[in-house]
């Protein structure tokens, strides 16, 4: 394979869980009118304007990348400039099959950005509290031969900690620990090599054929389970799945990352404010959580807005 510089996409998850109608529509399929889990609290669906700093970063810093599609359901930022080529708003009804939607589970979502229209066979995705914060090249995402460079987190120990605490303390694994385990036995079961990193909680490269391969032929019959799964369950599997399986396939450079290139700031802790600033790493996230308030969202945008002031061709 040869790296065509000319052909990365970016594609962003997005929802405004401010919106009425979104959340009349989440109300009426979950059955309540709130939900507090630190599953599907506010802090996974609050809108803090992440997309437009986010979209500020890119056009700072990868001025290459060729399109951008936002994932969406049934909404568009209103202050998106829908008329710029290179910005396209991808409905889930356009990727998704009838019986998964409504849809409020990003797992399940990303099992599906394969399918969005004309994407590149080089893409790299991003939640919309992910932001490059320095210049980066495409080599930064892709060997040359084309494969992704797959950045995680080194935890050589993480398979025998987790058994430990479930096993012997009999303790369960938080929700998101438990669809990373899943998503690591499933690859072993397959491919028989188990992946100890975790995420890095920020963009990723993905090879499209590879993901679509991954999704409808190798790992067919585990993803149709989770299709029941429309709000963040338990035995979701992690998107961290297709970068372990294209690792096991040889589709794939790994690269162990710290805090020092890739940082994950959870917006209600102000000393990772000042690991931020100290360490001034490529990439970062501003994690919202069940923890979060909205005092921490306003100075998480705060932080934002001095970061990133300059307004970016994609807004109106």
């Amino acid at each position: 394979m040869t790296n065509n510089h000319n052909e990365i996409d970016l594609v962003y998850l997005w929802v405004d869980g401010s919106d009425p109608t979104w959340q009349a529509k989440r109300n009426a399929f979950i059955g309540k009118t709130q939900e507090n889990s630190p599953e599907n609290c506010k802090g996974r669906t609050a809108n803090n304007d992440e997309l437009k700093f986010s979209l500020r970063s890119v056009e700072m810093y990868a001025p290459w990348i060729r399109k951008i599609f936002i994932v969406t359901d049934e909404q568009v930022p209103e202050w998106l400039d829908t008329t710029n080529h290179q910005i396209s708003v991808i409905d889930l009804k356009e990727i998704m099959p009838p019986h998964c939607l409504p849809c409020f589970n990003s797992s399940l979502i990303e099992k599906f950005l394969h399918r969005i229209p004309g994407l590149a066979e080089q893409f790299l995705y991003a939640n919309d509290d992910m932001f490059i914060n320095k210049e980066v090249s495409p080599d930064d995402f892709f060997t040359p031969e084309g494969f992704p460079i797959i950045r995680l987190t080194r935890k050589p120990f993480r398979r025998f900690r987790w058994l430990w605490r479930e096993q012997i303390c009999k303790k369960p694994l938080k929700n998101y620990s438990a669809t990373i385990a899943h998503a690591s036995q499933i690859v072993n079961e397959k491919y028989g090599v188990y992946y100890t990193g975790m995420p890095h909680h920020n963009i990723d490269a993905y090879l499209r054929s590879d993901c679509q391969q991954i999704a409808e032929e190798i790992l067919r019959d585990e993803f149709l389970s989770n299709h029941k799964n429309r709000m963040r369950s338990r035995d979701d599997i992690q998107r961290v799945v297709f970068s372990y399986a294209a690792l096991a396939g040889k589709h794939g450079l790994l690269r162990y990352v710290t805090g020092k290139e890739s940082m994950h700031v959870m917006i209600h802790k102000k000393r990772h404010y000042e690991r931020l600033n100290k360490y001034n790493p490529l990439f970062f996230c501003m994690n919202d959580s069940e923890y979060a308030t909205d005092d921490d969202r306003l100075m998480s945008k705060t932080y934002l807005e001095k970061r990133f002031p300059k307004k970016s061709s994609f807004e109106k």
